[in-house]
This record gives structure tokens, C-alpha cells and sequence, in this order.
């Protein structure tokens, strides 16, 4: 369980990005140092709405590869009565409580942040209803299941997108291990504990996946092969990554989420914990199916929300 910070969250400014885009700048006791949130307020903001926690992948929001830049979130949600709130930060984090502190990156708290000293004052600074949800792709498919388990009652619905629920197993912790300590150059024991002990299969959504009944899920994957969205005709966005790299590096990626995708729905059917699950035969690691995913997905989310009325 997430312990509460040891004071209570700030906000210290807000940004008007545009008429529905802010920029909110929180700052966390636990981890002390200010945290920049990109939100996306509602259509109709004269009455309280809920909150969907949307997060990017590895960057954490600190590189170009967002929902911002990469995906049609703003014109998506034009109608939506809903806020959208995004971390800017967290890269290669997890979004999870580190025992000891990154020399790189510090103290990372960003259970406790995201759970407990969060959605208090953010709710009062937007006006909100309260009712969350929370969807991530990639690093944070794993963590928005995780961050589920851990603030039980928090959220209403959780999306997973191309993610690995394992994170105790050898496959599931090769794969964190990966992200953690190849492309993020941190010590993954610093995060977890060591890599047999109780810490991994603390935060392993797949063993902890009884704590996720209740909850609207949604969990998508697609094969590795290239898809629809890994043609050279089509345009791309000046942040994207080189098409090879997509098709390789993401179908290599997006086959090895696919993986633990199947487990854990394997998991849940034997648990009898109902969840959609979809599973696309082309796909890579990459934006465009992220966007696909979650228009998909958002009847499901709205409706666990109550954003669909």
C-alpha cells in the first residue's frame, strides 16, 4: 500500500496553454520538487466532471513521444466532459514508490504523488467530480494497473495499452529490467529491491490481479507485425521515430508485450475478473494503434465514469 506524503500537495501556478489546455504545476512534499501536469478540460466545465489519468510511455513526458504531440487527443476530446490529466514527468519510473533515490533523477515517490497528495487538490483546482479513471501505454500499461491495486477504490476503470503485467517472472522482470536499466541507465534495484525479493512481486499486477476485480478493464495488444499504421504513405509527425525503427524495434517490443498481454488475460479469465481484452493481428509498438486503443476504448472508460450521460 502507497504511505501518504508528508504534507500536502501545492499548486503553484497554472498555464493557460489555450481555451481547454492548461499547464498545472504541483508540487509533491514526498518527493519535493514541482511536477508539471498537461490537462485538457472538459467541453462544458460548469458542473463537476471526472478525471481520466492518461500517461505516456517511458519519456514520461519529457521527450517528444506524448499524447500531445503524437495522437489526436485534443480534437479526440473536444466533446468529452471529461478532464484529462497527463504527467509531464516520470521518465523511466514507473510511476511507483523507488526504495532509494536515482542519482540521476532523485526521489522518486510517484505512487504516493499520483495517489494520495494528487488528486485532492487537483480535483478542487479543476472542480472535479471525484470519479477517476486511468489509462497508459507501454511503461505505464504496467504501472496504471499497478497504481489500481495499490489505491484500491480510487479509480473506476483502468485501460492498459501494449504493456507487461508481469514484472516478477523472469520474462515480465527482463522486460522491466530493460526499460529500467538499458534505456533509462538506472539501477532497477533501486526501484524494487532486489530482484528475488518481495518488492517485484509486490507491484507484479499479474500475481496481485484478485485486487483488480471490480474495476472496468480494458487491455489491448497488438502481434509485432506490421500494421495499417507502419506505412511509408503515410504522414508523420516531426518527433516520430525513423519508420524502420518502428517496424523493427516496435514489432520486436509489441510481440514481447503481447506476451504478457495473453498471460494476464489468461490470468483474469481464471480469476472470472470480466475484462475486454483485444487483441489486434497487426500492430506495432507505436502511436497510432495508442490512438486507436483508446478511441476504442473510451465508451468503456465514459461509461465507468459516468462521462457518457
Amino acid at each position: 500500500m502507497v504511505e501518504p506524503g508528508g504534507g500536502l500537495a501545492v499548486v503553484e501556478r497554472i498555464e493557460k496553454v489555450g481555451d481547454r489546455r492548461w499547464d498545472v504545476f504541483v508540487h509533491s512534499p514526498a518527493m519535493d520538487r514541482t511536477i508539471t501536469l498537461n490537462v485538457i478540460r472538459p467541453a462544458d466545465p460548469s458542473v463537476p466532471r471526472p478525471t481520466l489519468y492518461l500517461f505516456n510511455g517511458a519519456g514520461g513526458g519529457e521527450d517528444a513521444m506524448t499524447w500531445l504531440n503524437q495522437t489526436d487527443i485534443l480534437d479526440f476530446t473536444a466533446d468529452k466532459n471529461v478532464n484529462v490529466v497527463i504527467p509531464a514527468e516520470g521518465m523511466i519510473s514507473y510511476y511507483t514508490d523507488w526504495l532509494r533515490d536515482d542519482p540521476a533523477s532523485g526521489t522518486n515517490k510517484w505512487g504516493t504523488f499520483l495517489t494520495r497528495e494528487l488528486p485532492p487538490v487537483l480535483d478542487r483546482t479543476l472542480g472535479a467530480s471525484g470519479v477517476n479513471a486511468i489509462a497508459g501505454l507501454s511503461m505505464a500499461a504496467t504501472s496504471v494497473l499497478d497504481l489500481a491495486i495499490q489505491a484500491p477504490g480510487l479509480y473506476r476503470a483502468v485501460a492498459s495499452y501494449s504493456g507487461c503485467a508481469q514484472t516478477s517472472d523472469p520474462l515480465g522482470q527482463a522486460y522491466v529490467r530493460s526499460v529500467v536499466e538499458v534505456a533509462g541507465a538506472k539501477d532497477a534495484t533501486d526501484m524494487w529491491g532486489p530482484y528475488d525479493g518481495p518488492g517485484w512481486e509486490a507491484h507484479d499486477p499479474y500475481l496481485n490481479a484478485e485486487k483488480l476485480r471490480g474495476l472496468s478493464l480494458y487491455i489491448s495488444n497488438g502481434s509485432g507485425l506490421p500494421g495499417p499504421h507502419d506505412s511509408p504513405f503515410l504522414p508523420r509527425s516531426p518527433q516520430a521515430p525513423w519508420l524502420i525503427e518502428q517496424i523493427v524495434w516496435g514489432g520486436l517490443l509489441e510481440a514481447a508485450t503481447n506476451v504478457c498481454t495473453h498471460r494476464l488475460a489468461d490470468r483474469l479469465r481464471e480469476l472470472d475478473i470480466p475484462a475486454t481484452v483485444r487483441f489486434r493481428d497487426l500492430g506495432t509498438h507505436s502511436w497510432g494503434y495508442w490512438q486507436d486503443e483508446l478511441h476504442e476504448s473510451w465508451p468503456q472508460l465514459a461509461a465507468a465514469m459516468g462521462a457518457d450521460e
